[in-house]
């Protein structure tokens, strides 16, 4: 008993192939732009932190001291320390390219990558209502 036919194959090789030139064409027209890093806690911007490259630092935000976040010389970033019992943001490794991102759900922190000319600055886009 045959599940796929010749042409099943041949329309799942099509579409693998496009999603995957479509992953490379996006990856590739994102990594050259200069990008920021957002850090969020509680859904509220606290700090963002241009990744150019040749800085090396570490720090912490004030609302939790015991999350340490590395920013390193590559114009990378990522999740150093932290007290969370899964380390799934640590293990989220480095953040550099524009749409990546990584979270430490139990301490509430989001990082994300954004465009530096795009970065948001938190304000209102429109309001609907009365």
């Amino acid at each position: 008993m045959k599940f796929f036919k010749k042409s099943d194959f041949i329309i799942i090789t099509v579409i693998l192939f496009l999603a995957l030139g479509l992953s490379i064409f996006y990856r590739s027209s994102n990594r050259d732009k200069s990008a920021v890093a957002e850090i969020y806690y509680n859904s509220e911007l606290v700090e963002t932190v241009d990744l150019k490259a040749g800085v090396d630092r570490t720090f912490t935000i004030p609302q939790e001291k015991h999350v340490i976040i590395h920013q390193f010389k590559d114009g990378s970033i990522r999740f150093e320390e932290s007290n969370c019992p899964d380390k799934v943001c640590i293990r989220a490794g480095k953040l550099s390219i524009v749409g990546e991102s990584a979270a430490c759900l139990p301490n509430k922190i989001t990082m994300k990558i954004v465009p530096k000319d795009e970065y948001s600055d938190d304000d209102v886009d429109i309001i609907v209502g009365k």
